[in-house]
């Protein structure tokens, strides 16, 4: 055995050879990099353009404020990723660790990352394993190495050749102490090789991302061919090139959507800001949409759907067993049992186990006295049990606890007596426990034998564990069943025991159990075929949940995967939302997740679920909207490049107030209002529908054509009461944003009427609209205002036009609205 390990040069040279003891991570976007993903739709270029041919044109005022814009759309952006990535790094700095060494023959404290090869390393009980080793000299440690197997029941290493003397990075010391000699660090850690597996897998283009590439391509090809067709008309119409080439720009910013990624980033980063108010961290903003379509939910089963915690949850003699309802305090054989178990148990113990049996002592009141253990006989390879001999009260006792089979064998238990005990072990492993037996030596020899075989004892009792549902959970899983969402739950634990939990947790069992001994056997085609009916894997391994994955997503499944190890990472890549735990997860799933839930809650998955539903359905109607706004904003631009007699009515620095900053602002309206009843009794969203389906589109068209419909009139109506082309401009305008704002209130939701949409509590729609009018109020009024947008000031009485035409359609959209849920209630119905 090594006693002095490294010296601090060769510590140092190691370091400098080999580099620290750390997985690269994802580089954060700096404001450069967020500026050129923006800069590179199609939409901006064209704003930048526009603003650099006003500045050429010598009105820099229009140029500067469109510029602005852009620089807004780039802060939020730039702002929420920021955030996310600070958030991140909190976690990755709490789960940080660092170990104890033996440099120069002294034990020094180091931080994990300047560990390396051939250090020798002190492992105590609740340390993290800071790097691949091998144990050095005779020991045991027992070590929960579930973030890298996947396998919930600690693993016991001994100091032997093999598999069983390897320790690593990453893993967790459940109980023992000794010395690890380093053998890798960094990325050739097993944790480091799942790392550099992740460049291997992409991740797919979401249907919005998907569509709104082509929706945009073909607004600005329609825009360029439209804004030339004006130029040329125009110069016809009016002989002035520069206004005509103004006109042009004017007709092709009308035609294109800049509001769709100003809204969609609002919506976004309101959407994780939201989520993060309940434990769900945001790292990539287009999982929030995919939320609202996610049709199988695979979760693990510790700490997500169980509370990660064990307990005592029954106790068995040899003829009965008693449920933890009915312990009584004054049963004299379980406190008996329980109290053994502690005494055979470490004091402060991490072990889950372990600490379960403290608490089950200080429930039952036991009274136990400081417990001096004289000798410890530890669990081996050969003999999984362990046994104390301590003094307890004056009293020497000797207990044991361990596997039932070693137990009963080392209690030398007859054949029929243990026939009933196992009968009793069996009956408990089929509801799902872990079963520990617990056993005294009453007559304590007065010298100690070398081994636990030496000692006379009699069995005491059964103890079964279990790690509990959550209270929550049973009722987000019945959620989850209506909303057309089915839940697949995975876990390391044998079949039996993930069978019993399920029922537990209200998942279907009946079509059985699917291992991962069996997933080995079927090739890609049976797995595919057999998973649509199966809820529960069992004996998984973290490889198998990439198979999983793989398997779903073949039968057209939008899959949501949980998972915490580093071997998780590759199937939490693959899937369509890949959701990493915060509290017991490790930095490469969190690096390779969508989301990161931070209270390890499966409620917390379900409730993001509804969330990313509420987001699509408003972000829908959000830019149902912006299109319905498009067609009169176009409609008044076009109407005077192919009429001299007619005044100009919207002009580039009109186009950009109404797309960049009126509409992106009435959106919030959308994103803070309240779900659509019964969102979640209804099926996921169509992975393969368009998010701007014809009939939206149509529908949308509809509602533009007759916002545009009321401007003209009023806009005609101004020109024949004999107004100024600035007075008339003003007229219209105002029309336009009261239409505008009208036809926000309809839309804001699709089952509720225009008084229900008031009685609801939405504070953004009031103060939306008050800035709206406090807006129109400061344009028509205030000077400088009214000369940068060629506004004039026609008398408040000139209005009234303009309001009876916003009530006339929104009654008509009324209308409209009532017609269309009237015609869903009877189709409803029907089926």
């Amino acid at each position: 055995m090594n006693q002095a390990g490294l010296t601090s040069q060769e510590a140092a040279e190691r370091l400098k050879q080999s580099g620290y003891n750390e997985l690269p991570g994802e580089q954060p976007k700096n404001i450069l990099r967020i500026a050129l993903e923006v800069m590179k739709e199609p939409m901006f270029s064209l704003m930048i353009g526009c603003s650099i041919l006003y500045i050429l044109l010598g009105d820099i005022r229009e140029g500067i404020i469109m510029l602005c814009t852009v620089n807004v759309i780039i802060t939020i952006t730039f702002f929420q990723s920021r955030r996310t990535e600070k958030a991140l790094s909190a976690l990755k700095n709490l789960s940080a660790p660092r170990a104890l060494v033996i440099r120069d023959g002294k034990e020094q404290r180091i931080a994990g990352r300047e560990v390396v090869k051939g250090d020798l390393v002190i492992l105590n009980e609740g340390d993290r394993v800071p790097a691949d080793g091998i144990i050095d000299g005779y020991t045991t440690l027992v070590i929960d190495e579930s973030l890298l197997t996947g396998e919930s029941a600690p693993v016991s290493k001994y100091s032997v050749a093999g598999s069983d003397n390897k320790v690593f990075s990453g893993t967790l010391v459940v109980r023992g102490k000794g010395h690890v000699i380093v053998t890798a660090t960094g990325l050739e850690t097993e944790f480091g090789k799942v790392g550099k597996s992740l460049q291997s897998i992409t991740k797919d283009e979401t249907r919005m991302q998907k569509e709104m590439k082509v929706l945009i391509r073909n607004f600005f090809l329609i825009g360029i061919t439209l804004s030339v067709i004006v130029i040329i008309a125009s110069y016809l119409v009016r002989g002035n090139f520069l206004n005509s080439l103004l006109q042009g720009v004017a007709a092709s910013m009308a035609m294109l959507p800049e509001e769709f990624p100003v809204v969609m980033t609002i919506f976004l980063a309101m959407g994780a800001w939201r989520l993060s108010r309940n434990n769900v961290l945001t790292r990539t903003p287009s999982a929030i949409e995919t939320l609202g379509s996610a049709t199988v939910l695979c979760s693990d089963k510790t700490g997500t759907i169980t509370v990660n915690r064990m307990r005592v949850s029954a106790w068995a003699d040899e003829n009965r067993s008693v449920n933890q309802d009915a312990f009584q305090k004054d049963n004299t054989v379980l406190t008996q049992t329980a109290t053994l178990a502690l005494i055979a148990s470490h004091n402060n113990s991490i072990d889950p186990m372990e600490k379960a049996i403290a608490e089950m002592n200080r429930n039952l009141s036991s009274g136990i006295d400081a417990i001096h253990i004289e000798k410890e006989y530890p669990l081996t390879p050969e003999l999984t049990a362990m046994t104390h001999v301590a003094m307890v009260s004056g009293k020497k006792i000797v207990a044991c606890k361990g596997a039932p089979e070693t137990v009963f064998r080392l209690c030398k238990l007859g054949s029929d007596e243990t026939e009933r005990w196992m009968n009793q072990l069996h009956q408990l492993a089929r509801q799902g426990y872990r079963v520990l037996a617990v056993a005294e030596c009453v007559s304590v020899p007065e010298q100690l034998p070398a081994s636990q075989e030496g000692f006379d004892f009699t069995i005491s009792g059964l103890l079964a564990f279990e790690d509990p549902v959550r209270d929550e959970v049973p009722e987000a899983i019945r959620e989850c069943r209506t909303a057309g969402i089915r839940v697949i739950m995975i876990t390391g634990d044998y079949a039996e025991t993930a069978r019993a939990i399920a029922t537990k947790a209200g998942l279907e069992t009946e079509a059985g159990v699917i291992t991962g001994s069996e997933m080995q056997e079927m090739n890609d085609e049976e797995l595919a075929q057999r998973i649509g009916h199966i809820s529960v894997f069992a004996r998984v391994s973290p490889e198998h949940k990439l198979r999983i994955v793989r398997a779903l997503k073949a039968n057209n499944e939008v899959v949501a995967m949980t998972g915490d190890g580093v071997n998780d990472a590759p199937a939490l890549k693959a899937a369509d939302i890949g959701i990493a735990m915060g509290n017991k997860g490790t930095d490469v799933a969190r690096e390779a997740a969508s989301l990161v839930l931070l209270d390890d809650n499966f409620a917390s998955i379900v409730h993001a679920i509804r969330s990313g539903r509420r987001i699509y359905d408003n972000l829908q109607k959000a830019m149902s909207y912006i299109l319905a706004i498009h067609v009169p904003i176009i409609g008044l631009t076009l109407l005077p490049a192919f009429n001299s007699a007619l005044p100009l009515l919207l002009m580039p620095l009109h186009i950009i107030l109404m797309e960049l900053i009126i509409d992106p602002i009435c959106s919030i309206a959308f994103e803070s209002e309240r779900e659509e009843k019964n969102i979640m009794e209804r099926p996921p969203a169509n992975k393969n529908a368009q998010f701007f389906g014809m009939k939206k589109i149509l529908g949308s068209l509809l509602q533009g054509l007759l916002l545009l419909a009321m401007t003209l009139t009023v806009y005609f109506l101004s020109i024949n009461e004999g107004h100024t082309a600035d007075e008339v401009r003003t007229i219209a305008f105002s029309a336009l944003i009261t239409g505008n704002v009208f036809l926000i209130l309809t839309n804001l939701s699709a089952s509720r009427s225009i008084i229900g949409i008031f009685t609801d509590r939405n504070p953004a729609l009031w103060i939306i609209l008050i800035v709206d009018a406090l807006l129109i109020l400061m344009l028509t009024n205030i000077p400088a205002l009214q000369n940068l947008f060629s506004f004039g000031s026609p008398g408040f009485s000139h209005y009234v036009p303009a309001f009876i035409g916003a009530i006339a359609l929104l009654t008509v959209l009324e209308i409209r609205k009532a017609i269309l849920n009237r015609s869903r209630t009877i189709l409803s119905t029907a089926k």
